[in-house]
């Protein structure tokens, strides 16, 4: 309790976090709080379409952070939840406390996706996926090891697949890191199994965690 409230002296209402690679199961993550009751920040420019037909909960000016010098409006999400690409924590100000919830999937259902969103769109995959796959890997390692070694930071890794197996138990690990603000019940109702496409099995291989 001294802890929490010698921390909101210091920084303000914390900044809810939901973070990961692109199609990582971050939107799920969003809609699920949002089911839980929690305030969202998101301007609603990008708007709902067949590869995330629930919302994408994005709020643009997120995607400015690293060209930004003055990035006082992250104030505006204290309280709330904001949604931030794992490439772009870096670039959040030091004034504030962010409780991160890092969205984890298996890299190889994540280039599927993204593979697959790109020929929608018709456009170039500049990158190999073996390429991107071991980038990929290197980013989550450099980024897990930044956040556990900033005081401002405190970290909880939820992985899609096992949201998607096991919604209940998902629920009340981030009801307990929430500090019990939103009820499991709530939460688990925007579970989706139905969203979850490019499973791993379906790509010719066993699924597993990405490291």
């Amino acid at each position: 309790m001294l802890k929490r409230l010698l921390r909101k002296w210091r920084y303000g209402e914390e900044i809810i976090v939901i973070t990961g690679l692109p199609r990582s199961g971050t939107s799920m993550m969003m809609k699920m709080l949002e089911a839980g009751g929690l305030p969202i920040m998101t301007d609603g420019v990008r708007t709902a379409d067949e590869d995330n037909p629930k919302g994408y909960y994005e709020f643009e000016r997120v995607k400015e952070l690293e060209k930004e010098t003055d990035k006082s409006w992250v104030r505006e999400a204290r309280g709330k939840v904001l949604k931030v690409i794992s490439h772009l924590l870096r670039e959040l100000p030091d004034e504030n406390f962010y409780r991160v919830i890092f969205m984890r999937r298996d890299l190889d259902e994540i280039l599927a996706s993204q593979n697959k969103m790109l020929e929608r769109r018709e456009e170039p995959n500049p990158v190999s996926d073996a390429k991107a796959k071991e980038s990929y890997r290197k980013h989550i390692i450099d980024t897990k090891v930044y956040m556990r070694t900033r005081p401002n930071f405190e970290l909880l890794e939820v992985y899609y697949k096992q949201a998607l197996d096991d919604p209940r138990g998902v629920a009340e690990k981030v009801s307990r890191f929430l500090e019990q603000r939103a009820e499991p019940d709530k939460l688990m109702s925007a579970v989706d199994v139905q969203l979850y496409r490019n499973r791993k099995e379906q790509l010719g291989e066993s699924a597993s965690p990405a490291s």
